[in-house]
């Protein structure tokens, strides 16, 4: 699986194709887009090998350097059955968390959980059962001391991804800095609209039809980062707030797990303030 971002310019798709014919590369999906506003081109490729010379990764890699030199590529290029390793957390909701874990132990999200960090010890026992590492943070309520911990955990764990499953707390700058691009968050919310605490409650007050949630990469701007996936759902005068919040959490654990799923496939690309999704 190749993935790539560089400058728009002409030549790009003919020069990874050949790469890949040279080499007895058989394309079987791929993707392009070109962003004219930005000038950036955007490119997802999954290949079958018909002979050795595909075999050996990291003589591909190096082998493919020069035309990433050549038009000043972000590219990344790994076996197509490579699992993303993830770091769940969360607080005291579980239905993001359990759909997820169930969609693992399934094999509909092609990961491997690295563990489960919480600041409470509530979802000790459905992350346990799966047989899944929980560590439960520092309760001392230092922030500073409790990011140390998770930081720590990220790190040990070697995981590529941090997935935030109605994680209530608010990260720090340095935190979302030092994993940048790398750290996924759903939100209660079909963002920009009622942010903050108790979002149904404000939703029902405002008599809204359209509620929803929103998987986007955490950024230190707070609920502003790139979006990866969105969905609502249509209520009316009859709905409760309770309504809306048993509805409101289908729609978040369906919108984090599909956010997952295309990370885990590679088919997410950032573009500034934005995100590429190949479908």
């Amino acid at each position: 699986m190749l993935t790539l971002v560089c400058a728009d310019r002409v030549g790009i798709v003919a020069a990874v194709s050949q790469f890949l014919a040279e080499r007895g590369g058989f394309i079987t999906d791929s993707q392009q887009y070109a962003d004219r506003e930005a000038g950036r081109f955007f490119m997802r490729v999954a290949f079958e090998a018909t002979d050795d010379r595909m075999a050996d990764t990291d003589r591909l890699c190096a082998e493919f350097a020069g035309i990433g030199a050549q038009f000043s590529m972000d590219w990344s290029l790994t076996p197509s059955n490579h699992r993303p390793r993830m770091l769940i957390a969360v607080s005291k909701g579980s239905h993001c968390l359990a759909d997820l874990l169930h969609r693992w132990q399934t094999g509909m999200l092609a990961i491997d959980i690295m563990g489960v960090v919480s600041n409470h010890p509530d979802m000790r026992r459905i992350t346990e059962w799966h047989g899944i590492p929980y560590h439960e943070l520092p309760p001392n309520g230092d922030k500073a001391v409790q990011e140390t911990s998770l930081l720590d955990i990220f790190d040990r764990t070697r995981s590529d991804y941090l997935i935030l499953a109605r994680y209530m707390q608010v990260l720090s700058d340095a935190l979302v800095t030092r994993i940048a691009g790398r750290c996924i968050n759903i939100h209660h919310s079909f963002l920009p609209s009622f942010k903050g605490a108790r979002p149904y409650h404000r939703a029902h007050d405002r008599g809204v039809k359209l509620i929803g949630a929103t998987a986007h990469f955490v950024t230190a701007e707070l609920d502003e980062g790139p979006i990866i996936e969105q969905a609502v759902e249509r209520v009316d005068h009859r709905a409760t707030a309770e309504d809306m919040i048993r509805i409101g959490r289908d729609i978040e654990a369906q919108v984090l797990a599909r956010a997952v799923g295309w990370i885990a496939d590679r088919r997410v690309l950032l573009n500034g303030g934005k995100t590429v999704v190949f479908r």
